[in-house]
């Protein structure tokens, strides 16, 4: 772009400008694209002579409108028209970067963007060669989310590539590939290869274009930088980076190439391994914390990865330090949706909680969310292992964590619905001859069918494992691991160190509040019969007195109230779920860790679910992870929500996360900021895991869901990630919308 006016610009003018681009790039997705249920992804849209839209599936079971390069076609090899294998998968990978077009913008410090992501280059996700439909009946009758074929959701070490650089990494691949000769470990290097030679040749084509693009800018300093970023991405093809800026550019390189690879969106703990380059850096005189701050902002601006900001180390010492409150300076000025999470607990830096608290008073964009560290390191010790290792995991995704370069979670990819094993156990109940309907019935056929629920997710987890590998191996994170490269298998197959599953619930409000409503109607009121209410649950409420009764069972006092059947049984279903899914491993011995968390899936998940004796109707949305549903009390007491979410944490190292939405009234006072502060170091003194919160206007949000043109640029808290508003479909911000007003 040709500039007349050489006027010098501040950092806060670049990231204006940054910021502006990035919505015009959100807001033609919008117009060409439509809604996102997930995740805010800076994925930019290919250009419109090279562009074609594809519609796929997620695996979540999201319907999801992507676009891909025209010109690109998998190269097969398989009859499916599927990619799989690592020679195949990194081949294709390397092809795919081959059109990728370069992406520079003279006002960042960083080069790099991405077009395209695994959802629209891959299909089909399954090798039909590897048959499971052994477990098809079983997993169609839960409704599972099992975990077959799931990808990512575990966390590398980026220090490993900050230490290393492309060309050692390469040089490694090469000399492991003399040591381990069998099939599966050549198969793997000749995947590795492909993608590293991928991605050097891309960030080489971005030196050439900001070269280029120098030798056309007018205006002195954006041309300065363009030679800057020149210079950089020169030396990165090759070499180690050296400075902050070559260490977040170096990043930014490989945290998009995960997007477009699997959709990664793990980064880990940020502060620690950029704090090297920072203290060199002010140490040689050569880096100030605005050039700091905005290095950070403009991988951010392209990245939304999920990172951590203090916490303990191995031995339990607190390692905030200056950079952790930088990052939340690039945060704050940034407005955009990030995921960035605020380490709390006994000894981590106090003052990192309270700013963090003041930023979302000030930005009210749901940013950042809170980590309890302190419960989520000894729940990990409960697993056996030593809690060192608990303390080291990082926060890396909505809800979950991972000890860098050394554990394979699949978290958040595994979902039992509670409430579909409900519905199954209330069926099976009414329908057994010879059964006498009764809470005690209906609580051993729910335990029976929540059982076998797990054993099926064990199963299916225990197939994933087997054949993973042979399907859509983890090359990108593989990179950045410890024993991939040097044992020649995927990190999917035996190539890390720990193995630890999640298995979440989902829809506890929904199967506590249905327990209660039961109990309470039939067996201690005789306002209803057992045949009556499976009558309305099979009509969906339809009938004369069908919305009467509906609205009986809907009234009752819900989980969340305090001191409600409807908390004991939300502390029940809880302790039920965790005692089985740890109870034994999967049949290949590996390890299972409960989470509850339902993720953007609610909506998805509730679509397979009828009626339920709530008052839910049927294919409504199920409630979210261990949250009461809105409305569960009058006054929604904060402090009645952070009780009833603390009491039903599994309590082995993943998380219940509390969402919360608070009062837009409350001022950016100290007092209500210390008011605030309180209730995040009570939850987590309670035995809470992890927050959530949003601070919003109701009037600004119910504007903005009648018209989402009206505030494009609204950021809020959806569940573990942070998005636009104005990018949910209608469903998904109703959801958002109810849980703010709590509409009765």
């Amino acid at each position: 772009m040709i500039r007349s006016d050489t006027k010098a610009l501040t950092f806060t003018e670049r990231i204006d400008m940054l910021r502006a681009t990035k919505m015009r790039h959100t807001e033609e997705k919008w117009r060409e694209l439509g809604s996102f249920d997930m995740d805010d992804l800076p994925v930019m849209l290919p250009p419109p002579e090279s562009r074609k839209v594809v519609r796929v599936i997620s695996g979540s079971g999201l319907l999801m409108v992507d676009a891909l390069f025209k010109e690109f076609t998998p190269k097969s090899n398989h009859p499916s028209g599927g990619i799989f294998g690592a020679r195949a998968c990194g081949e294709n990978f390397r092809r795919l970067m081959d059109l990728h077009t370069p992406y520079v913008d003279p006002a960042s410090s960083l080069a790099g963007g991405y077009m395209a992501h695994f959802l629209a280059y891959r299909q089909p996700a399954w090798n039909p060669d590897f048959d499971f439909s052994h477990l098809h009946e079983d997993q169609q009758k839960y409704k599972l989310h099992h975990g077959i074929g799931a990808v990512q959701h575990f966390c590398q070490d980026e220090a490993i590539g900050l230490t290393l650089g492309w060309a050692a990494i390469l040089a490694k691949i090469r000399l492991y590939r003399t040591l381990n000769t069998d099939e599966e470990a050549q198969e793997l290097y000749d995947g590795l290869e492909h993608l590293v030679l991928g991605i050097q040749d891309w960030i080489a084509r971005h030196a050439a274009t900001a070269g280029e693009m120098a030798k056309r800018e007018e205006h002195p300093q954006l041309r300065q930088n363009l030679l800057e970023i020149a210079e950089i991405n020169e030396r990165i093809v090759t070499r180690s980076p050296r400075t902050f800026r070559e260490a977040c550019q170096w990043m930014l390189y490989y945290q998009l190439a995960g997007k477009m690879y699997n959709m990664g969106g793990s980064l880990g703990r940020i502060d620690q391994f950029l704090f090297p380059f920072y203290e060199e850096d002010k140490k040689q005189g050569i880096l100030t914390d605005e050039e700091a701050i905005f290095h950070l902002a403009c991988h951010f601006i392209m990245d939304t990865s999920y990172t951590q900001i203090g916490g303990p180390d191995a031995s339990g010492k607190d390692t905030t330090n200056a950079l952790s409150y930088l990052v939340l300076e690039a945060v704050h000025r940034l407005k955009v949706p990030v995921n960035v999470g605020v380490s709390v607990g006994k000894n981590v830096d106090p003052k990192l909680l309270r700013r963090g608290v003041e930023i979302l008073f000030e930005d009210k964009t749901g940013i950042p969310k809170f980590l309890g560290v302190d419960r989520t390191s000894e729940g990990f010790a409960r697993n056996g292992l030593p809690i060192e290792l608990g303390r080291q995991r990082a926060y890396s995704g909505c809800h979950w964590c991972a000890i860098p370069g050394r554990e394979y979670t699949v978290n958040d990819c595994v979902k039992v619905n509670l409430a579909t094993v409900f519905e199954v156990a209330f069926k099976d109940m009414m329908s057994t001859p010879g059964i006498e309907p009764g809470m005690n019935e209906l609580w051993r056929a729910y335990e029976k069918h929540l059982r076998r629920s797990v054993e099926v997710v064990a199963e299916s987890l225990d197939f994933h494992l087997d054949h993973m590998y042979r399907v859509f191996p983890e090359l990108h994170l593989d990179l950045l691991c410890y024993g991939p490269i040097e044992k020649g298998r995927d990190a999917s197959h035996g190539g890390v160190e720990f193995y630890n599953l999640c298995v979440d619930g989902a829809g506890l409000a929904t199967v506590a509040d249905s327990f209660a409503a039961v109990e309470q109607r039939i067996e201690r009121e005789g306002k209803l019969t057992w045949n009556a209410l499976l009558r309305l649950l099979d009509t969906n409420w339809a009938g004369e007195n069908g919305e009467r009764t509906r609205l009986m069972m809907k009234s009752i006092p819900r989980y969340g109230s305090g001191g409600s059947r409807a908390d004991e049984y939300g502390v029940n279903i809880s302790r039920l779920f965790t005692a089985i899914v740890k109870e034994k491993t999967t049949p290949h011995g590996f390890n299972l860790i409960p989470g509850i968390f339902s993720w953007a899936a609610t909506i998805v998940m509730g679509k397979d679910v009828g009626a339920t004796p709530n008052g839910r109707y049927s294919k409504s949305p199920i409630s979210h992870g261990p949250n009461p549903d809105p409305g569960f009390r009058k006054d929604a007491a904060p402090t009645a929500l952070a009780l009833a979410v603390a009491s039903v944490q599994p309590g082995y190292g993943n998380t219940a996360p509390m969402q919360i939405e608070l009062d837009p009234g409350l001022s950016k006072s100290n007092e209500d900021v210390e008011k605030v502060v309180a209730l995040i170091r009570t939850h987590f003194e309670l035995g809470g895991t992890q927050i959530n919160m949003n601070i919003l206007n109701k009037k600004t949000v119910l504007e903005a869901h009648k018209d989402p043109s009206s505030h494009p640029d609204l950021v809020v808290r959806v569940t573990g990630f942070s998005a636009y508003f104005a990018s949910l479909s209608p469903e998904m911000r109703q959801i958002v919308v109810d849980r703010i007003i709590a509409e009765e």
